[in-house]
């Protein structure tokens, strides 16, 4: 406990800056857990402490901790072909984000992450209302998300409202859904590790230190998590990532 305090006490971080980076954190493994689409209000909590650059950088540890327990327990509902699918060009959005976010301003970040959100919630409107069965499983459709997922998640750890789409159009159960994102984000933010060390360098010691501070708020959303995934069937879990998503896209616009 101790040890605790003495980080918590290193860092000149307000109490209020505490408060919502441990909400920040807790929602995070809720997310990690199945209760997706509550990425942008984890970004927005973060930026709001951080920065908007420098939150992807403080968040992508935390993420990496609970993209391994989500591995864990959900490893065999992953579909790996979908999975196959999405890489090779969310790499490529990975690399440019690096490139196109190196030298990006916060407002600027802001705007484009808004607006992005944006667009998608009014994809995934449509695509509900329309209540069309029929799975996109065209290469210009996975490709384009796959791209549009690697990118946002370079440049705002947003990438699981791009996933959501592509899994919500491949029907997936919700077991599904969780274990296939779980095994895709765990990869691609291990790939996305170096550049916010060596090139953005967004991640130092005292953000490892802050993210040590937060790891019981991960492990307890972890764990809650499950427990309500675990009450909500199939239909109910896709309309309700809708509906969050489409909240965290007006929390980011306003903000």
């Amino acid at each position: 406990m101790e040890n605790i305090l003495e980080l918590i006490n290193a860092h000149q971080l307000t109490p209020v800056s505490w408060f919502f980076s441990f909400l920040a954190a807790f929602l995070l493994g809720t997310s990690k857990a199945g209760i997706k689409g509550v990425g942008v209000v984890i970004v927005t909590l973060m930026a709001i402490v951080f920065g908007g650059k420098s939150s992807t950088g403080a968040l992508i540890p935390m993420m990496l901790f609970a993209d391994l327990m989500a591995v864990i327990y959900y490893n065999k509902y992953t579909q790996w072909k979908y999975l196959v699918k999405l890489m090779p060009t969310m790499v490529i959005g990975v690399l440019i984000g690096v490139w196109f976010g190196n030298d990006i301003s916060d407002e600027v970040f802001k705007r484009i992450m808004a607006f992005l959100i944006l667009g998608i919630v009014i994809f995934m409107f449509v695509m509900e209302k329309r209540k069309s069965t029929a799975v996109p499983n065209t290469r210009i459709f996975s490709n384009t998300m796959g791209l549009l997922s690697g990118f946002t998640s370079m440049i705002g750890n947003l990438a699981g409202a791009f996933s959501n789409i592509y899994f919500l159009a491949m029907r997936f159960p919700k077991n599904e859904f969780i274990g296939t994102a779980a095994w895709l984000f765990f990869i691609i933010n291990i790939f996305k590790l170096p550049f916010h060390i060596f090139v953005w360098k967004t991640i130092s010691v005292e953000t490892l230190t802050i993210n040590i501070v937060l790891i019981p708020a991960i492990l307890i959303g972890f764990f809650l998590g499950i427990k309500l995934v675990k009450l909500i069937n199939n239909e109910a879990y896709r309309k309700f990532i809708i509906l969050v998503t489409a909240i965290g896209a007006v929390i980011l616009l306003f903000k």
